[in-house]
């Protein structure tokens, strides 16, 4: 018996890998001549000015905007600028020293370098203000990197940004690395007006930007037209009452829709993938970028933040946020400065004066009676109960901006933090949700959360896909989580899918976008049925998911209208990846388009460009060592795997990916090996235990083939794979009262299966 690969060959896409920068300013992008929200080209560009002349006309914003961290995202180096201690101080970390001292009023660094020998590196830039400084040096390339040792302000110390990792040269991670590269990483968060300008052939950079610092026209957007209007006019004081396009405006700061203006903030304070080269501040938000959804590895299963997801993924789960309330009500938009301290800020809604947003709590909130602290201390303020802050970048605390009610009943079932917890480390989760029992009620505590959905789509298991599918349905809940559900939904291509179907007809875009994953693998008639409609759809990110989902069917499967729509969306979609091919994820979701439109010699141009960009590139290396096995050319596919594993040996996908193709070609022995190191690394993955426990059986070694099939079964007891694997296993060892143990379970399953008839006939009574 040959080991069967997964029921769903893993094939892996990602969206282009651009993070937001260090979450001080608000992105800013040359306006371009792109294709805009409902398809339609402006008459020309629109040229960015010089700030000073929004400074000229617009004095008050301009004094409080000076003394913010917007301003002072980033600077060429000066005695004004530069806050670190470069009088030859040194820092060392794990051998390496980085020294900084000054030469003829320049500023620099000596530290290793990309070959790992110690140099002499000038400062070009400083980057950011508060809490913390880094500081960028130009390299070879064009490349602007920033350095992983940064200046502490409120210590006045030296630092390291990952203290416990080593980093050696020509790792990513390394400061001269790849995935450390301003250019890609951080420099359009930084700047006003950036262009990357990438040069895919030559891997060099030529960016070029209109002002350091994140300036009047990061969230105004560019403001040619606007001076324009300005000579000609009476200025400022015949702005009243005017709409932002009267003024030569593209950023209408006081849209009537808050969420639109939430959008001004959230291109850099997200955690998102750009799609397209250029953006203009004021556009569609997903015109223009595709935020993360609440991925495991970056949120808690109940959408706490976790890794460094800055704010906006946060805040759009809030109740805040679905009431309408924008990022500029509680923080002043010039200054950045909040516009109360302390509880004052959130009592400008819920204090004494009747709200209509809260009518029944009006009053209740800053009262021992809601909060159960003594006034005045830290357990009565708002925030530590509804906004706990975590630490990203060692020094920089971070305010979770969900504004969640403490849950720890929620951490003694799922394992997520809670606020109580937070400040009572010396409690456990039991003493509090026992507290908030009693002070709240055990009902209004204890209530359904998506949470509970959520972990068990990421758990995987019986009923995980019917609960997410529930979460999809109830548009009540935020359009984040009901897409995070979509999404998980994908790799289950059977459940729920009317209710899939339904969600490409969703009023939210994010929803409608995440639908176009989840039916990725669906049946060729329901996806052309779906998604067909999508291709015309007024938001980018939809139009191009749609496209990449139906990119493997025939042409000849459209309507000419549709074939059109195709066409035009797909090739959205690859300028949307040909704006980052600095970074490998976006060469491999071009190898997958190609793949799926039966091109492999492009795709394995591709796949190869992404390891050229990072040898490391697990998901490249998977993809195009499974294309070569789809191509007959096994010692292809075997080698690509074994050089990634000399590389980084605790890959578990790689060894499963191994296994099976060793055992494919025959050689059982080492399969099993490479087996037994993918069960090892991946232990809640049953397939792999399955196969394992099929080569041992192979091999003649049925106690440690029903070791791995039993793990298999604990894991996903409904898998009749598993359980007639393990049938079969028993019934050759002679032992028939094991083996008809395992067919009563299949009968359960699947009662008139006749497969199970005949096994079971052969076993004789």
């Amino acid at each position: 018996m040959t080991p069967n690969p997964p029921r769903t060959p893993r094939r892996w896409l990602v969206p282009t890998f651009i993070l937001a920068g260090l979450a001080l300013a608000a992105l800013v992008w040359r306006a371009a001549p792109e294709l805009r929200r409902g398809g339609k080209r402006p008459a020309a560009v629109v040229a960015y000015v010089p700030n000073d002349l929004c400074v000229g006309c617009h004095e008050p914003e301009s004094r409080a905007w000076a003394n913010s961290n917007h301003a002072r995202a980033m600077a060429r180096p000066s005695a004004a600028t530069v806050h670190g201690d470069f009088s030859g101080t040194e820092f060392r970390h794990e051998g390496v020293s980085t020294r900084f001292f000054m030469r003829d009023g320049h500023y620099f660094v000596r530290t290793d370098g990309p070959d790992g020998k110690q140099g002499e590196f000038e400062v070009a830039y400083t980057f950011g203000d508060e809490p913390l400084q880094q500081y960028l040096i130009a390299m070879p390339g064009g490349r602007l990197q920033p350095l992983q040792v940064a200046w502490d302000r409120a210590r006045s110390r030296w630092f390291r940004l990952l203290p416990g990792e080593k980093m050696p040269p020509g790792d990513i991670l390394h400061w001269t690395g790849r995935s450390q590269t301003a250019n890609t990483m951080c420099l359009s968060c930084h700047t006003t007006g950036f262009e990357k300008r990438y040069a895919a052939a030559a891997d060099t950079f030529a960016s070029r930007w209109a002002e350091t610092g994140v300036t009047c026209q990061s969230c105004h957007g560019p403001g040619e037209r606007h001076v324009e209007w300005a000579r000609k006019h009476a200025g400022v004081a015949a702005t009243a009452g005017r709409r932002a396009s009267d003024l030569g405006l593209i950023a209408d700061t006081r849209d009537a829709d808050p969420r639109r203006r939430v959008e001004l903030c959230a291109p850099c304070h997200s955690r998102r993938s750009e799609i397209t080269a250029t953006r203009v501040p004021g556009e569609a938000f997903l015109d223009h970028h595709l935020p993360s959804l609440l991925e495991s590895g970056r949120y808690h299963a109940d959408g706490q933040q976790l890794d460094e997801v800055f704010e906006d993924g946060s805040y759009r789960q809030s109740r805040m946020y679905q009431k309408g309330v924008t990022c500029t009500d509680c923080h002043e938009p010039h200054g950045g400065k909040l516009r109360f301290e302390g509880d004052a800020l959130c009592l400008q809604c819920h204090g004494p004066r009747p709200n209509p947003t809260f009518p029944s709590a009006a009053g209740a909130y800053a009262t021992p009676a809601h909060h159960f602290h003594s006034p005045g201390s830290a357990g009565a303020a708002c925030v530590s109960c509804h906004m706990p802050a975590r630490d990203y970048m060692v020094v920089q605390s971070r305010r979770d901006h969900s504004i969640r009610v403490p849950r720890p009943d929620l951490s003694l079932r799922l394992g997520t933090p809670n606020a109580c917890n937070g400040c009572h480390t010396d409690r456990s989760a039991q003493w509090a949700a026992d507290r908030a029992a009693q002070w709240w009620g055990r009902a209004r505590r204890e209530q359904p959360h998506y949470a509970e959905a959520l972990a068990a789509g990421r758990a995987g298991g019986a009923g995980a896909a019917e609960a997410l599918a529930a979460l999809v349905s109830r548009d009540t809940l935020p359009g984040i989580v009901r897409a995070t559900a979509l999404d998980a939904l994908r790799g289950d291509p059977a459940t729920a899918m009317d209710v899939r179907v339904a969600a490409t007809r969703d009023a939210d875009a994010e929803v409608r976008a995440a639908a176009t994953t989840s039916l990725e693998a669906a049946p060729t008639d329901v996806r052309l049925r779906a998604l067909s409609p999508l291709l015309g759809d007024p938001v980018r990110a939809v139009r191009i998911g749609a496209a990449r989902a139906l990119s493997a069917l025939p042409t000849t499967a459209f309507e000419p209208a549709a074939r059109m729509r195709l066409s035009a969306a797909l090739a959205e979609y690859v300028a949307a990846q040909e704006a980052s091919l600095d970074m490998p994820g976006a060469r491999l979701n071009l190898a997958v388009l190609h793949e799926n439109q039966g091109e492999p010699a492009r795709a394995e141009q591709e796949y190869l460009a992404a390891l050229k960009l990072d040898p490391d590139f697990t998901p490249a290396r998977a993809n195009l060592s499974r294309l070569y096995n789809a191509t007959s050319r096994n010692a292809d596919a075997i080698r690509v795997l074994e050089e990634g594993l000399a590389r980084v040996p605790g890959i578990g996908e790689l060894w499963y990916s191994l296994g099976l193709l060793l055992a494919e070609e025959h050689r059982l022995g080492e399969a099993g090996e490479a087996l037994t190191r993918a069960a090892r690394l991946m232990p809640d993955r049953a397939r792999v235990s399955y196969n394992l426990g099929l080569v041992e059986q192979q091999l003649g070694r049925p106690a440690a083939a029903e070791a791995a099939l039993l793990a298999a079964v604990r894991l996903e007891p409904r898998d009749t794979d598993v359980l007639h694997a393990l049938a079969v296993l028993y019934a050759q060892n002679g032992d028939r009262d094991r083996a008809r143990v395992w067919v009563a379970k299949l009968r359960e399953l699947q009662p008139f299966d006749p497969e199970w008839t005949r096994l079971e006939e052969s076993l004789g009574k």
